[in-house]
């Protein structure tokens, strides 16, 4: 996991922000890190505020489910969110809905993750992991 912030170089509006990698060597170059995972604290001004996360004690959970799950989650495909854009309250509490942004590129999250939405979060950062396992196992050879 990488936390942005002032001491590695990071911007200012992502500091205390999370990433979560599969990286168990240790050893990938940061051109070829991708997340599968995501902790958001703060709006990212003129691009990601639909979620409000300015609120206090507000973070959103971001989580690479894939197209596949995406589709069982929300009855679309990733490709098609645009035209369901606006079905979503993004700024909800503790409900799975497709990322603001990144929604077509498979990607979910959930605000304050809760008694509603808990253990599904779980089970699918537990998908995303071994989704990015597999990839770093293909490209191991």
């Amino acid at each position: 996991m990488f936390t942005a912030g002032p001491d590695n170089g990071a911007p200012e509006v992502a500091w205390g922000d999370r990433f979560i990698y599969h990286d168990p060597e240790g050893d990938l170059p940061a051109d070829r890190k991708f997340p599968f995972a995501t902790i958001v604290v703060t709006d990212y001004p003129g691009f990601d505020t639909a979620s409000d996360l300015d609120r206090d004690g507000v973070f959103r959970v971001n989580v690479a489910v894939g197209r596949e799950v995406f589709a069982e989650l929300f009855g679309h495909p990733p490709a098609a969110h645009g035209e369901h854009h606006t079905e979503y309250d993004y700024a909800a509490l503790d409900r799975i809905v497709p990322h603001p942004v990144y929604a077509t590129q498979g990607w979910a999250s959930v605000l304050n993750p809760g008694e509603e939405t808990a253990e599904r979060t779980r089970s699918l950062l537990a998908g995303a992991h071994a989704r990015a396992a597999a990839r770093s196992r293909r490209r191991a050879g």
